[in-house]
This record gives C-alpha cells, structure tokens and sequence, in this order.
C-alpha cells in the first residue's frame, strides 16, 4: 500500500496541480484519492499501509489519479466525499468543497468550551444559524458540537440544499438541523440565534479572473464576493444584530479580506480568531458590538 500511495503522489507532483480542497500537497491528495478509491477510512489505510495491493484495485487506483490530472477537478468531486474535524460529508458539483476555518474552531477546546472567554457554556447554546450552509456541513458540525441546540441553515442554491439534506441524513440529524431555501436571514421570519455561523462567498473579483481550474469547478455563486469580496459579508453585519439573542453571537470567514473590511467597518471591534493554518480569516463579534451600527 506504501509504494501504492507514494507512486499516486509523484504523479500528482508531476502534474504541478494545485491544492486546497481538503489537502495542501500531493501526498496527503494521493493518501485521500487511495483510500476512497478502496472504500477505505483514513484509520483503514494507516493499517493497511504495509499489505499488498491487488493488481485490480492498482488499476482503480491509477484510473481515478489519471482523472485528478486529466480533469484538474478538486479530488473531493471525484470520489464524492471531503472530510472536516474526521467526519465525512457527501459533496458534488452543485455545492463548494468543505473547508471552512470555522470546523477547527468549532472543535478547539481552547476556543469553544467552558474556558472560553465568548462561549463560555456550549450547553446553553440552544439556536445556532448557519448561513450559506452549501452542504451542511457546518451546520451539522455545529449540531454535534452544541448538543442541546437546534439548528437552522440557509442557502439561496437549491442544488445545495439537496446534497446538504443528504448529509443531514446521512447524519441522523433530522430533527435537529432544518434547511432553509433563501437570500440570508430572508426566510427565516424574525427568528434570533445564540449563534450565527457563516462562511460566505467572499473571493474578490480579481482573485476570481485569476482561479486555477480546480477552484473554477467549483460553484461560481458560492465563491464570488464582488468587487472586494464583501458584499455579502456587509449585508450580513447589517442584518445579523436583528437576528441575535442579547448575548448571542457571529463567527464568520472572510479570507484575505481583514483589511478591507476593518476599513469598512472601523466602528467594530473584530475579534480574530486563529487556526493552525490560517490567521486574520475568521472574526467574532458579539450582539452588543453589533448594536454600533444600528
């Protein structure tokens, strides 16, 4: 299995592909492609490492690395299926591969839990919204981590309200993550959250023109932010107080916009949260800082 996953990741290297969507480099994107190709866990690799790999299940292999290169598409659409936080959700085309910032937070003990400083008692979360939910996977990430919690989660594509309903599903989630089909907080009737969860589209218009083919597979309306990548982002701080119990709060992922949107913004009083990967991308603001800008 060893020289299996290590001759996937040369070629992979070869080709001079570009990465992001679940992994950063050719080894981890060869490990990923191998282990779904064999209907295999990551863990289930890690054992089989050393075992000897059928001449069938060799050729799979090398079928699916000649489509990662032949199709440049994201490896998560070739197999149907990204992980976040070690769990898996079903993706395609009709919805943005998985990745948000926010899934590490979420599961950080140091940033969500009884010693953090913003949420200070998971337990008593008991609505969290997610906005522009795409697969659902922050929103089901959420219902896990907030166990007494009931969640909403928005899209305006219908084709990915129908993969995250499948991943809600496949979840056993039913009763406690509702999809919702509209424009941000539009059909959600006056309703207030604990918790606001978003990763919207915020790529800039000249980041979209410069995509490598990879990120133009993905779809257009979950990417594109406009001219500064803000615009939903702005329609969102002006909304989400409204939208908040008195003491709840909004983590949203903005990427590279810190800049611009503190510029926009100087009334507010954004608090960065950091990951292992990323600094400066997703910010915390609560209902009282909110209130500046009514």
């Amino acid at each position: 299995m060893a020289d299996v996953v290590r001759q996937a990741a040369k070629r992979l290297a070869r080709a001079k592909l570009t990465y992001g969507h679940g992994t950063s480099n050719a080894d981890d994107e060869a490990a990923f492609l191998v282990h779904e190709s064999l209907g295999m866990s990551p863990e289930g690799l890690a054992r089989a490492w050393t075992k000897k790999v059928s001449a069938a299940r060799i050729a799979k292999i090398e079928a699916l690395i000649d489509a990662r290169i032949a199709t440049r598409k994201p490896a998560p659409y070739l197999v149907g299926a990204a992980y976040i936080q070690g769990f898996r959700f079903a993706v395609d085309e009709r919805v943005i591969v998985p990745r948000s910032f926010i899934g590490e937070l979420l599961f950080a003990p140091h940033v969500v839990g009884p010693e953090a400083s913003f949420i200070r008692a998971p337990r008593k979360i008991k609505r969290v919204l997610d906005l522009c939910t795409g697969s659902g996977c922050l929103a089901i990430l959420a219902a896990k981590v907030f166990r007494n919690a009931q969640v909403d989660a928005v899209d305006l594509s219908k084709d990915a309200l129908a993969v995250a309903k499948q991943n809600v599903a496949a979840h056993n989630l039913g009763r406690r993550v509702t999809l919702h089909h509209g424009d941000l907080f539009a059909p959600l009737k006056g309703r207030r959250y604990d918790l606001i969860l978003t990763n919207p589209p915020y790529v800039d218009a000249p980041a979209m023109k410069k995509l490598p083919p990879e990120y133009r597979a993905e779809p257009t309306l979950a990417l594109a932010g406009g001219r500064d990548g803000l615009d939903l982002v702005r329609r969102i701080l002006l909304e989400a107080e409204r939208h908040l119990t008195p003491h709840g709060a909004l983590i949203c992922e903005v990427g590279r916009g810190r800049e611009a949107l503190e510029r926009a913004f100087p009334r507010l009083p954004f608090f960065w949260l950091d990951t292992a990967e990323s600094t400066g991308e997703v910010f915390w603001l609560t209902a009282q800082d909110l209130r500046a800008l009514a």
